[in-house]
This record gives C-alpha cells, structure tokens and sequence, in this order.
C-alpha cells in the first residue's frame, strides 16, 4: 500500500482531470491520498474532492505565501475548520523566506496560530519551510516545549537542522520526487540518517514529478517513483 501524504488536488492543473488522475492512482497501487490547503476558502472544494473519493483526506491551513491575506487569523478560526471528520490534520503552513510573498514576521505570527490550533486540536501540523531553517527550527522546539503537538515536515529539503530538530519533537519526514534530482546528493545523504518509522513518501502534485517524469505536471500516482528512490536511498526494495 502507498500514500501519497501530500498534494494538491484542487489545484487546476489536477483538478481540471481528477477522474483520471484517481484512476492512474488506483491502477500504480496509490490507496490514500492527502489533500493539502493553503487558504481557507479552498475548504468547500477540497470537502467536495473528499466526499466524491473516500480515499482522500484533507487539511485546512494558511501557506506562508497567503500569510499577508490572513494576518489576522487566529487558531480559534483554524479549529473551526476542524469539525469536518474529512480534515486531519492543520496545514500546510510554515515559513517561506525563498519567495517572500509575504512579510517575514506575518508568515511568524500566522505559523504561531496554525501550531497553537494543532496544540489545541490534536491533529498533526504540516509545515513547509523554506530557507527558513533557523526560524523553523526554533519555533517547532520552543512550542513544543510549551505543549506537544504532532506533525511532519512535507517535502523535506533543507538543512539538517530542521529534520533534527522535527526528529526532537518526534515529527515525520516527508520526501519529495525532489530526491531524485541530480542535484541533490546533499538531501539523499540527509534521508539515510532519518529513521525509516519517520518517514513519508509524496508527490506535492502538481509539482516535483519525480525523475523519469521531470518538468510534467505531477499527480499522485508518480509517489511510486519516490517510493522507489527512497527504497534505493535506504537498502531496501
């Protein structure tokens, strides 16, 4: 069984085809799949993808690229997304200093309620960070040393700072088709010292389809090209 532990269904490059995106899933052996959010008001559409395929899980959160739009939220407003069985988990969120698309000490404040939601929730916290590693890190440990909380960190590709300081805390890794690139030695020799019961497999489809399917548009049935790599990174089949 594989799951695709992150990607973006609503987007319009998938969901533009999404019959036959789920069926290419169903046929590579993709059985679950989690659909990630980065507004609120893609909430109504990722329900609707939930309920029309069982298999499909959703989160409600802010990407650090919506902060500004949303600087304002508090967890209150994120728990109240929560209510719907079909969302398990609070993201994606995080910090994003490689863009900028908004303020640096917004994306801070915007990450601090999406943590404090998955402190008061219980559900898992799914975090992009970005050439943000110190601020990441530093931010995990100190909220977690105020209130545990659980969570992963989704298409892993930073410094070893942050997957230790995740590991701490006991979070998941998650890997990206990103593994596969040629240029990323560094980020394979990262994911032979991560245990192999903290780590997930992902496309983050529409983007990062793996190699042999480099520059496609990417969808969840790709992850067993991940799933692969990862196998091969670690010695295993």
């Amino acid at each position: 069984m594989l799951v695709d532990s992150h990607c973006h269904l609503s987007s319009e490059e998938v969901y533009s085809r999404l019959d036959d995106v789920m069926n290419r899933a169903a046929g590579a052996g993709v059985d679950y799949m989690l659909n990630a959010g980065g507004l609120f008001d893609e909430l109504p559409l990722q329900l609707e993808i939930c309920r029309k395929y069982p298999n499909v899980f959703t989160l409600t959160g802010v990407h650090p690229h919506n902060a500004t739009a949303y600087a304002g939220i508090t967890a209150e407003d994120v728990l109240k997304n929560t209510v719907y069985h079909e969302v398990v988990g609070i993201g994606e969120c995080g910090l994003d200093y490689f863009y900028d698309f908004s303020p640096r000490d917004v994306q801070i404040k915007v990450f601090r309620q999406m943590i404090k939601a998955a402190q008061e929730s219980g559900l898992p916290l799914v975090v992009h960070t970005r050439e943000a590693d110190n601020d990441t890190a530093e931010i995990l440990t100190e909220s977690y040393q105020q209130k545990p909380f659980k969570g992963v960190i989704h298409c892993y590709s930073s410094g070893w700072k942050v997957a230790e300081a995740a590991l701490k805390i006991g979070f998941y890794i998650s890997a990206s088709g990103i593994i596969t690139f040629n240029k990323s030695e560094d980020l394979r020799q990262a994911f032979k010292k991560i245990p192999l019961q903290r780590l997930l497999v992902e496309t983050d489809s529409p983007y990062l389809a793996p190699v042999p399917l480099r520059g496609r548009v990417n969808e969840p049935a790709n992850v067993i090209h991940t799933a692969a790599y990862l196998g091969k990174i670690k010695g295993l089949d």
